[in-house]
């Protein structure tokens, strides 16, 4: 074989390699939606009652139909909830939960959690934040819940930041830290924005 024939077979193999990675960076997107949204799928499938599933009457399946119909159910609730026999019947379901003893703690935490990450201030931003962790010069993106006022702060003598510290990709999984303010960097980014650059692992720009 002449050394031609060599360098021709070198670059052919070589343009193979990156025919194979430019298609893996293809298909991983894909592949990686299509696998969330069949598990998502079946998630709102089990949710959602049989009597109004749509896939239990037809001969074949809808695929999405039950997250549409969820999505739309969710949003009737939540039109429903601002109206006055709403609230009556949103504050009467809070006063079952909080009779219960062990059902009150995780019903209260639950309730706290989700309003923290629905309230939004004048500029429609959240409380994005960076601090250094897990040690000094590295720094995690969280989200700044509330200011602690419990035992917390009255032990430790100073204003402290309850954040979340969200894991990637999922930003709906991680864990709490209690960070002194002073050491708290506030960011202008929105929840979506911050959502998108954890999911991405950093690949979308914030």
């Amino acid at each position: 074989m002449t050394d031609s024939e060599i360098t021709q077979k070198k670059s052919f193999l070589s343009r193979l390699r990156n025919y194979f990675f430019a298609g893996i960076v293809v298909l991983i997107p894909i592949a990686i939606t299509i696998y969330l949204t069949i598990f998502i799928e079946k998630i709102f499938s089990d949710l959602l009652p049989k009597a109004i599933n749509p896939n239990q009457y037809l001969p074949f399946d809808i695929p999405g139909i039950e997250i549409l119909i969820t999505i739309i159910i969710i949003i009737f609730i939540g039109m429903f909830s601002v109206t006055f026999v709403g609230k009556f019947f949103i504050n009467l379901s809070d006063n079952i939960f909080n009779k219960i003893p062990v059902l009150k703690t995780i019903f209260k935490g639950l309730s706290q959690l989700t309003k923290s990450f629905a309230d939004t201030d004048a500029n429609n931003k959240k409380k994005m934040v960076l601090i250094e962790y897990p040690r000094k010069g590295i720094y995690s993106l969280g989200f700044a819940t509330s200011v602690n006022t419990g035992e917390v702060t009255n032990k430790v003598g100073e204003k402290m930041i309850n954040i979340f510290i969200p894991t990637t990709p999922n930003p709906t999984s991680g864990f709490l830290l209690v960070v002194p303010e002073k050491d708290v960097i506030y960011l202008d980014m929105s929840f979506e924005e911050a959502s998108k650059f954890i999911m991405s692992a950093g690949s979308i720009k914030s």
